[in-house]
């Protein structure tokens, strides 16, 4: 089965944010009320109970005047995952489309994952000592049916379908945003990371957007990965072992120093 993917093109959207509403809809999710900032932006990043989120960037161009540069963001659903690679429980999966799965019952709350993710997108849930994330409607997709949050959009700014169809569709509009007005337009997720199963229309470069230009991994992910993974299983009992070994071993020398310290002063 091909990659389906969500296409995103900032040019069209108007940030009404029918996306963020639908997603809590379907996915049942508590509401996460945030103090107000003075700003338009509800959330400032995603968190346990709100998988995506409307950024809502304010610039001010010395010829266009105040901008505003608007961001669907949530889970990028990498084609390479590195959270994936570092669950020591293997909560992560791919499925036959391109979603990267949380399974919830897997997870320990450990949040590796969260710290090796490039976008920081998987987030801790308090309430169950657990990690959540967008599954891009997984379960909707599965039965035939776009993911909530492009079923809803009014102007048209998110699509969803074959990755490499899209990808067509995203050049065409990208040249035809540089011949009107939008000359720095370009296609986010194509390349990077080795591809993202999530795709934007940029009409300025990706920090304009707060969107990581060359995202990278984190390096000790590699390391995370060979070599202290694999032998996870039989580190931790030893890492308890050789706690209690020391908790011993510095009681005994307080001991004898105690005991010889006291005896100095007879």
């Amino acid at each position: 089965m091909a990659n389906l993917t969500n296409l995103y093109d900032t040019s069209k959207c108007t940030a009404c944010r029918g996306c963020q509403v639908a997603c809590k809809n379907w996915n049942q999710l508590p509401a996460s009320i945030k103090p107000f900032k003075g700003y338009y932006q509800t959330h400032e990043d995603t968190d346990g109970d709100t998988f995506t989120i409307v950024r809502m960037n304010e610039y001010e161009d010395s010829v266009e005047g105040v901008r505003w540069d608007f961001l669907k963001y949530q889970c990028m659903h990498c084609l390479d995952p590195a959270c994936m690679k570092v669950c020591p429980r293997g909560a992560y999966s791919k499925t036959e489309f391109g979603a990267t799965l949380h399974d919830p019952d897997k997870c320990i709350g450990c949040q590796y994952c969260t710290y090796a993710c490039p976008f920081q997108i998987p987030k801790y849930r308090k309430r169950e000592d657990k990690i959540a994330k967008c599954t891009l409607c997984a379960d909707r997709v599965k039965e035939g049916l776009q993911p909530a949050c492009v079923s809803t959009c009014a102007p048209g700014a998110l699509k969803f379908g074959d990755r490499d169809e899209l990808l067509g569709y995203a050049e065409e509009r990208v040249k035809y945003l540089r011949q009107n007005g939008y000359p720095q337009a370009t296609i986010y997720g194509r390349l990077e990371l080795g591809g993202l199963n999530k795709l934007y229309i940029l009409c300025y470069e990706p920090e304009y957007y707060g969107l990581p230009k060359e995202p990278k991994i984190p390096g000790q992910i590699p390391f995370w990965q060979d070599y202290v993974q694999p032998y996870l299983g039989w580190l931790i009992p030893l890492a308890l072992a050789g706690s209690a070994f020391s908790f011993v071993t510095t009681r005994v020398l307080a001991n004898k120093n105690g005991d010889h310290h006291e005896g100095g002063h007879e």
